[in-house]
């Protein structure tokens, strides 16, 4: 596979780190449920159904063993959400955090966006490695002292002291979504960002949280009219006007936020013609799209259904320029995977630092790189029997019918609990980092 560099080489990929217990019994609160690295891929953050984010620090490159270039240590764990009740409908409220967004780096401190269901929050993660001493009116253990017995004035110094890292929550953007959020995308003006549920998408100023401004709104008059949900949205990485969002019947449409405050007429609509060839009951579940994300550079954007990924132009609307299948093989088996519900799992995907390859998840722990140039594609496995330090990868291989070789392997054996929802590419190097049930492994290219 083509690296982030983009060379004809090919990049072998090997086992650096996995987090998490590695235990058969896992519990429902330590289940990842989002990845994000930030902008510099100095820090990733992992979001959990507990309501927890666990950010991991990259180890400073040490140049004489350069294989340890890529280690990633925990620098900060902290309760984002709590369990809430909505009391006017009833409902419980999940702790899950549903995606995190790292906002560009202004200063010494780093900031993130976090959300559940209905809570978004924006957080400071702040060092203190100096504390101050020398007070005048009160003691080293906070009490205070008379006035009246100060005989004379004290300069505080700072002393150093461990470092600690501290988590604080700045704002919390709350009571403006009626549905589960599924989206936030941070604007390239670096102020505002879009939140998405499944009928509306608001736009928000990142200093201001007792309001929001609807800009797509789908819910229809009788609610029994309705016949398609939103899916993902994200803004475009350079044009600050412009975002786009995915719904359940596959298609995505382009908006342009300078056209009318209000966004329900779309600027272009991205759908692809359904094969007749391919139509079945399951036809609009498997359309269904479960993430879009645009490129890098602006130019593209890939979208993830249950089978494919597709790669668009957002110069031409009829039909993506490229279509990877990510288990086609999976089609003959649709019928049981309605019965156990894995047919609406939401596969995420990501691009590579200059936009060469993508990737995304699958089953039985398995996750999907495509190179856009070479028009090559490798199958490869998050599992514990590879998890030795610097261990190459071997590509696997799913048999989809007839005699099986020696490595393949049958698509009655795939493990349908074992699957690989999120998934995040260092911004600048390759390094990825993918999300099985509750374990994070951190895998890199082979350095030689």
């Amino acid at each position: 596979m083509a690296g982030t560099g983009g060379g004809s080489n090919d990049v072998q990929w090997c086992f650096s780190q996995v987090k998490g217990a590695i235990d058969d019994d896992v519990a429902e609160a330590d289940i990842i449920s989002t990845v994000e690295f930030n902008h510099s891929g100095e820090l990733l953050a992992t979001g959990d159904k507990g309501g927890r984010v666990v950010i991991f620090q990259q180890e400073i490159e040490n140049k004489s063993q350069p294989q340890c270039r890529s280690e990633y240590n925990v620098y900060s764990t902290f309760q984002s959400h709590e369990p809430e009740f909505d009391y006017l409908k009833s409902l419980e409220i999940e702790e899950k955090i549903n995606k995190i967004r790292w906002l560009p780096q202004k200063n010494a401190a780093q900031f993130l966006l976090s959300t559940n269901d209905k809570t978004i929050k924006l957080w400071k993660i702040s060092e203190r490695d100096k504390r101050l001493e020398g007070y005048n009116l009160k003691e080293e253990d906070g009490r205070c002292i008379d006035p009246n017995t100060v005989t004379a004035l004290r300069v505080p110094v700072f002393r150093p002291m461990d470092l600690m890292v501290e988590a604080s929550p700045r704002r919390v953007f709350a009571n403006a979504h009626t549905y589960h959020i599924n989206s936030i995308s941070i604007n390239s003006d670096h102020e505002t960002y879009l939140s998405a549920d499944d009928l509306r998408i608001n736009l928000w100023h990142q200093e201001i949280t007792d309001r929001s401004f609807n800009i797509v709104d789908i819910k229809p008059v009788n609610m029994e009219e309705l016949t398609e949900v939103i899916t993902a949205a994200e803004f475009h990485p350079n044009q600050c006007n412009t975002f786009v969002y995915s719904s359940s019947k596959g298609s995505i449409r382009l908006c342009d936020m300078r056209a009318s405050a209000l966004c329900d007429k779309h600027s272009k609509l991205f759908e692809e013609p359904e094969d007749p060839s391919n139509r079945s009951f399951f036809s609009e579940i498997i359309s269904s799209i479960s993430d879009v994300k645009f490129s890098h550079n602006g130019r593209y954007m890939m979208t993830r259904d249950y089978l494919s990924v597709k790669i668009w132009d957002l110069n031409m609307e009829t039909r993506p320029v490229e279509t990877f299948q990510v288990h086609e093989y999976l089609r003959s088996k649709l019928c049981s995977l309605y019965e156990n519900d894995c047919i609406f799992d939401k596969f995420e995907c990501c691009w590579n630092g200059n936009d060469s390859v993508v990737m995304t998840g699958s089953y039985n722990n398995f996750f999907r790189m495509f190179d856009r140039g070479q028009q090559r594609d490798v199958t490869l496995e998050a599992s514990r029997e590879s998890s030795k330090p610097r261990q190459v990868l071997k590509p696997r291989k799913v048999c989809a019918g007839g005699k099986r070789k020696k490595d393949e392997i049958s698509v009655d054996s795939l493990d349908f609990n074992k699957k690989i929802l999120h998934t995040a590419w260092h911004p600048q190097d390759n390094i990825i980092a993918v999300a099985t049930t509750n374990n994070l492994y951190i895998f890199q290219d082979k350095v030689n």
